[in-house]
Formats: C-alpha cells, sequence, structure tokens
C-alpha cells in the first residue's frame, strides 16, 4: 500500500466524525437547528444514548481484552503528567486570572464523544468496549483536576468536594460502567429484542453529539480569539497528544491499545469545560475560544497522527 493510499484510508476512518461536526456548524447557522435543540438533543445523549451505547459495547466484550488495568494506569499517569506540564508553562507564559482556563482546556480533551467515535470508527467494537471503560477512569480524573486548577485562581471560590463526589457518582457514563461490567464478567446475555432496541437507542448517540458539537461551535469567537487560547489550543491539539502518545510507545504500548491512547489524547477540549467556568466564574470566552478552535483543529491533527502512526506501523489498520 502506498503513502497515499495509506493516507486517503486514514481520512476515511476520521473525516466522517469530522464531517458531522461541520455539518452541525452549517446547520446551526441557516437555522435548521437552534440552541434549544442542541440543550435538549446534549441532555438526551449525555443522560441516556451515549450510556446506553457504553454499556452495550461492554457487555458484548471481550472483558481479556477490553479490561487493561496496565492501560488505564498508564493513561492516569499520561493525565497527571499533561496537566502538571500546562500548569507548568501557564504560570510561566498566562496571566494569573487566565491559568485556570488555559490549563483546563490545554488537557481536558472530549473523549465521550469525539474520542469514542473515533475508536468506535478505527476499531469497532474494541474502540467502543475498551474506550468505555476508559471512559469511567477520563470523567473521574478530568472533573477533579479541573476543580484544582480552576479554583487555584477564581478567588472568592470554595472546593466543594462532597458535590464533586455526588456529581461524578452519579454521572450516567460512570454508572453504565460499573453496571456493564459485571454482565460482562458474568457472560449475562440479555434478551435479543432488548438488545436489538437498544442497539436502535444506541446508533442515535454519535451523530447527534457530533451534531451538537459542531452548532455550538462560534466562529464570531475564534475571530476575537486572543494568543492565549491559541496557545492552549496548540498545547491540546498538538504538544501533548506529541509527549503521551511517543511515552505510551516507550511504555511499550502498540496495536490498537497506542491508537485508542492517541485518539482520547488527541480529542479536542470538551464542550463541559465552558460549562465548569462559567459556573466558577471564570473567563467563559476565553474557554468557548479553546473548544471552538481545538475543534475546527482536530480534523487535520487527528488524521495527520493517525496517518504518522500507520506509516510507521504503530498502529493497526483496520480491514475493510
Amino acid at each position: 500500500m502506498t503513502l497515499i493510499d495509506l493516507f486517503l484510508q486514514t481520512m476515511e476512518t476520521t473525516l466522517p466524525v469530522f464531517i458531522m461536526v461541520f455539518i452541525g456548524l452549517g446547520l446551526r447557522r441557516i437555522g435548521w437547528i437552534d440552541g434549544a435543540f442542541v440543550n435538549t438533543a446534549s441532555a438526551l445523549v449525555f443522560k441516556a444514548t451515549l450510556p446506553t451505547l457504553v454499556f452495550l459495547s461492554i457487555i458484548r466484550a471481550d472483558l481479556d481484552t477490553a479490561f487493561n488495568p496496565g492501560l488505564l494506569v498508564f493513561y492516569l499517569g499520561a493525565t497527571l503528567a499533561s496537566f502538571a506540564i500546562a500548569w507548568l508553562w501557564a504560570r510561566w507564559r498566562v496571566v494569573r486570572e487566565d491559568r485556570g482556563v488555559y490549563v483546563q482546556g490545554a488537557f481536558r480533551g472530549n473523549c465521550g464523544i469525539v474520542g469514542l467515535a473515533l475508536a468506535a470508527n478505527l476499531y469497532g467494537d474494541f474502540g467502543l468496549s475498551a474506550g468505555g471503560i476508559l471512559l469511567g477512569l477520563v470523567i473521574i480524573s478530568y472533573n477533579i483536576l479541573s476543580v484544582i486548577v480552576l479554583v487555584a485562581y477564581q478567588p472568592g471560590q470554595a472546593t466543594d468536594w462532597r458535590k464533586i463526589f455526588h456529581d461524578i457518582v452519579r454521572n450516567p457514563l460512570i454508572i453504565a460502567v460499573f453496571v456493564a461490567i459485571p454482565f460482562a464478567a458474568l457472560e449475562i446475555t440479555l434478551p435479543g429484542w432488548v438488545m436489538i432496541s437498544g442497539d436502535y437507542f444506541a446508533s442515535l448517540t454519535l451523530p447527534l453529539a457530533l451534531l451538537c458539537i459542531g452548532a455550538t461551535v462560534s466562529l464570531s469567537a475564534i475571530r476575537n480569539d486572543s494568543k492565549t487560547a491559541f496557545s492552549s489550543s496548540l498545547m491540546k491539539m498538538v504538544v501533548l497528544p506529541t509527549l503521551s502518545t511517543a511515552a505510551a510507545w516507550l511504555a511499550g504500548f502498540r496495536g490498537p491499545e497506542l491508537g485508542l491512547m492517541f485518539l482520547f489524547f488527541a480529542s479536542p477540549t470538551a464542550a463541559a469545560s465552558f460549562v465548569m467556568v462559567k459556573a466558577l466564574g471564570g473567563n467563559d470566552r476565553l474557554a468557548a475560544n479553546i473548544i471552538a478552535l481545538t475543534t475546527l483543529m482536530a480534523s487535520i491533527t487527528v488524521t495527520l497522527g493517525v496517518f504518522v502512526l500507520r506509516s510507521a506501523g504503530l498502529i493497526s489498520v483496520p480491514s475493510g
């Protein structure tokens, strides 16, 4: 296979995800979908269809393959290291009042939607099941670290760890993961009609969620962008994924495991970061700029990253 063929095949697995994002952007601009639709659809995805997708993918999984403690431990270590690097850089280069927003934007990826969609496109059932288990760790670590860094630079804000704990425990994705693992471990089989109905419902998740991401991207916000937002976006989309993926390779990860971690490392900044910044009284415009920039950059950086990893033979090329 020539490099051109490999690049075209790479685009076939990554671009469909980002095309849906750009369709959402276009539909919002022509008025076919609005803020009310985005709010309702996002809530449906978060509370129902995405947990269903994660649950079904895990109960179908071979846990010996999908559940990899070494991968989970490494990803947590890489997340902590990325968080520390972003914070150290922010202390040197970013004004104090924007440091928390900068750091959260630089390390907190949209793994639940973009990362999982890319993993599903690239690795099918393995991507969904292993990615779903990894999501449990991601949700917990991202939320705790985000609160720590935002509160550190927002005067008068106190950290309510009880509320954070309750939010994590009640997170529908966390619940789906912990309910699904015993089903998979005990090989409990659900009736066929339940699985088929669940598949219909879960199939709404990725297209609906990606449309909503596109609909929330503000081009006007990007036009008013600051150097700080661009710096955080480069950190999120280029610097930290490169360092983390290189470290994973040095640690011995190869094939689908390395590919899955790269897709999660390289996901654009999560929309939830804007909500948290706004709730804690931070610079929400900067947060919005980072989300928009990283989302638009992802179509290029993720595609190039997958192409480079495939060309080097470090991640497997899916059949078909």
